[in-house]
């Protein structure tokens, strides 16, 4: 029986994103079953007081670096990673939970010595040089984890090759009911919220010029509400010139996020491409209001046919969308997509999870 389990995110947990966002559900939902959980995060200097019951650590200093057209916020510190090896040491889990094990490099010192049963969930999908010519260290960590789970096809065939092995599938989960708890508000003007980092990869400029191009042409005016920060802000900002029906939020709390969601009109997830599963989608259904996604692997994806989708990068397909999407039935589109959101939910996720950490331990033991 599992009754200790470390998680490791090699993102800083106070850098919004979704793999971020999976290991605090996840160590909330394993507390919640009385398993011991510790958390490793980069950013030493993170002083935030998470909701959760596990105990974070959070080591070395933080980075921002290039990663698949966004900015991974990262520690090199080799000795954060061995720091996070003697936590390890010192806790002796049942199973240690890898997120994107191979991005460094918190994790690399204790999957490395491959000291206990191992587990890896591989989030990112697509190719590019980094993974081809990292192969070889790819491969010899990979071969350190006794199972390897990928939240998306897209993810499972990006590392394939590099595995010699293709990861199985289980799609990312959440708490329904996080996001059910918070009041529906109903907004008096047509009102989109779009969630996630301020960065090019994001399309968030198609969602600010679709509302300018509607707000310029018709005397019934929408309101956008952007939520989240990074290095487009500015621009977007420029792009917005000042239209006071277009907020920007900044970087909020969880509990702010998911009222924004359950106060709009519908959700807007415009991003242009690298997404490797689309976990806003899931956030914006479960809060039982419509979803506009732009049209890629990992949207389609995570939608399931419950979204509106529409053009990357296009802004007169976006704001066809919202038109449609004003016009449905709410209490039907509610009742289409109940029983879809369920199959998300992360208790589900960790009863799948559970089986994988037994097979792992066993695996471990017969090296």
């Amino acid at each position: 029986m599992i009754k200790r389990v470390v998680l490791v995110s090699p993102y800083a947990l106070s850098v919004p994103g979704g793999v971020q966002e999976q290991v605090l559900s996840m160590s909330r939902e394993l507390s919640k079953r009385q398993i011991e959980v510790v958390v490793l995060a980069p950013d030493a200097n993170d002083s935030t007081k998470y909701e959760t019951p596990a105990r974070i650590f959070h080591l070395g200093p933080l980075l921002s670096l290039p990663a698949n057209g966004s900015k991974a916020p990262l520690t090199l510190s080799w000795s954060a990673a061995k720091k996070a090896r003697e936590i390890v040491r010192e806790f002796s889990p049942d199973v240690i939970h890898y997120h994107e094990p191979f991005a460094p490099i918190i994790g690399w010192a204790s999957l490395s010595s491959h000291e206990f049963a191992s587990v890896g969930t591989i989030h990112r999908s697509g190719g590019g040089p980094a993974i081809r010519l990292t192969r070889p260290l790819l491969k010899w960590l990979g071969h350190r984890l006794d199972r390897v789970v990928a939240v998306s096809e897209m993810a499972a065939l990006t590392y394939a090759a590099s595995l010699d092995r293709k990861p199985i599938v289980l799609f990312n989960g959440f708490e329904i009911e996080r996001f059910r708890e918070m009041p529906r508000v109903e907004p008096d003007e047509p009102t989109f919220v779009v969630v996630g980092r301020l960065e090019e990869r994001k399309g968030v400029a198609t969602a600010v010029t679709a509302i300018l191009n509607h707000n310029a042409s018709s005397p019934n005016k929408w309101r956008l509400r952007v939520v989240g920060d990074g290095p487009e802000r500015s621009r977007l900002e420029q792009l917005a010139n000042g239209d006071p029906l277009i907020t920007f939020l900044g970087r909020v709390s969880d509990e702010v996020k998911r009222a924004e969601i359950r106060s709009a009109s519908a959700l807007v997830a415009p991003a242009l491409h690298g997404e490797s599963f689309g976990l806003i989608l899931i956030e914006g259904l479960a809060s039982e209001i419509p979803v506009i996604a732009s049209n890629i692997d990992g949207y389609r994806q995570a939608g399931g046919g419950q979204v509106t989708l529409f053009t990357p990068g296009n802004p007169n397909d976006l704001l066809a969308a919202m038109r449609q999407t004003l016009k449905e039935d709410g209490s039907e589109r509610r009742a289409r997509v109940s029983d879809y959101v369920q199959r998300w939910s992360v208790e589900s996720l960790m009863d799948n999870y559970l089986d994988i950490y037994e097979q792992a331990t066993k695996d471990f033991q017969a090296i």
